[in-house]
């Protein structure tokens, strides 16, 4: 597997352009700019965009109203919810029978013996590919729960300040929830929370109940003294539906809660009965409780029985979620490791395989938010990746005029940080990459 390029900013003294382009009409910010500007079948409305010094300067109708523009203006994209420690580790930790138990194997197997440079490797072979595929900011998990896990974090703010102006960049400590009560746990938490990253932990069932709610109970109490936000797996499984997030909303109601709480998965929320659905989800908006659904894993790992497939397969309910006023975002979560085969870091890709899993349409609003304004928001990102003056000129031009062909063809793309082109430069062979590559 070749390894992307290392890229780097086109110099340009005054970071400026002008674009004719499409834009979706609902990633418009202020719609008094773009006043009688046409739109399409597919929400894309055409329009000049014009930026300097890095932010947006103007965005209007276009000029020139005979010719439909020819690419897809959209933000860098958000990717709330990854495994940059753990991707491309498949070649050496594989999961051919595709489970659930068979993938935690496999990752804690491969945890025990990933060394310094794997882990690099996983780390900046993926920022390399995010970056050129049009990712802006990222939030990853990180096994948290071995003796290099120290290592690692410090690691990880190296790497953070070398890419600090390509990618923002928010780390989740995962362990299991219990460690969160012992001293290590109690330091490593208190290293997460002065970096300004989350707490996390798995909730998947079968679960000793009491146990599972003294745990939970403390690293909420945890999580609020040291001001620290946290992002749960939670409910990823086929079984007892949101067993899970019952016991977590149970834990809410005996503290007072003043940090975000992310529910990553969220599966088997969706096998429950539509009244049952609504209710837990109007007390997880009551709780301001923020949701990142992961279609591509939970369709690959979920739902599996021996040679049968299974009619009904655990999904976040997005649909239903959204209608109750709570933030969903969907994440593209592993890359080829024991978990999940597939996938690259491209956002275009993740829209394409998600849209029939979860029914989803990039040209309707709540379609396309999950993967744009609703990702940022999880993140909690200063811009929102609404298009309107004096916001970051932070985007990708993909060489297309419609929804369809751009989620069917690949398109060529431009990526814009801070009012610049990227380029690509050489590999260098005596970097770590070179190692691991074959």
């Amino acid at each position: 597997m070749k390894f992307a390029k290392n890229v780097e900013l086109i110099a340009s003294p005054t970071k400026s352009g002008c674009v004719d382009v499409l834009v979706p009409r609902c990633l418009i910010g202020n719609g008094q700019d773009v006043l009688g500007a046409p739109i399409d079948k597919e929400g894309l409305s055409s329009v000049q965009v014009e930026w300097r010094d890095g932010t947006i300067r103007s965005i209007k109708c276009s000029e020139e109203t005979s010719n439909i523009p020819t690419e897809i203006l959209l933000p860098r994209f958000v990717e709330p919810h990854a495994h940059l420690d753990k991707a491309f580790s498949w070649s050496r930790s594989p999961n051919l029978k595709g489970s659930y138990q068979e993938a935690l194997a496999a990752n804690l197997n491969e945890y025990q013996f990933r060394s310094k440079d794997e882990f690099l490797f996983s780390v900046e072979k993926s920022l390399n590919l995010a970056l050129v595929n049009g990712i802006g900011a990222i939030r990853s998990h990180i096994d948290s729960f071995g003796k290099t896990a120290m290592r690692d974090w410090d690691l990880l703010e190296i790497v953070r300040t070398k890419w600090r102006e390509k990618i923002f960049l928010q780390f989740v400590a995962l362990v299991p929830l219990d460690f969160w009560q012992t001293y290590e746990g109690e330091l490593l938490a208190q290293k997460v929370a002065l970096n300004g990253d989350l707490l996390g932990g798995v909730i998947a069932y079968p679960f000793n109940k009491k146990k599972m709610f003294k745990s939970l109970l403390n690293l909420v109490q945890l999580a609020n003294r040291l001001k620290c936000d946290i992002d749960l797996h939670i409910d990823e499984s086929q079984s007892s539906p949101a067993a899970g997030l019952k016991l977590l909303l149970q834990v809410l109601d005996r503290v007072k809660n003043e940090i975000s709480i992310t529910c990553s998965h969220l599966s088997s929320m969706g096998l429950l009965r539509e009244k049952a659905i609504s209710n837990l989800a109007k007390e997880m908006a009551k709780n301001k409780l923020k949701v990142v659904a992961l279609p591509l894993t939970n369709s690959w790992l979920l739902g599996r029985k021996d040679r049968t497939n299974l009619i009904k397969r655990p999904l976040a309910p997005i649909f239903q979620l959204q209608k109750a006023g709570i933030v969903v975002s969907v994440g593209g979560d592993n890359v080829n490791d024991a978990w999940f085969p597939l996938s690259n870091f491209d956002p275009i890709n993740l829209m394409a395989f998600s849209m029939p899993i979860a029914h989803l349409s990039p040209w309707d609003r709540l379609g396309l938010s999950p993967f744009t304004t609703s990702a940022a928001h999880i993140l909690n990102l200063q811009w929102d990746g609404l298009i309107q003056k004096g916001t970051p000129a932070d985007f990708i031009l993909l060489d297309s005029n419609s929804w369809v062909n751009a989620l069917s063809e690949k398109p060529k793309r431009k990526v814009v940080v801070k009012g610049e082109f990227l380029n690509e430069l050489p590999n260098d062979k005596n970097s770590i990459f070179s190692k691991f590559e074959s």
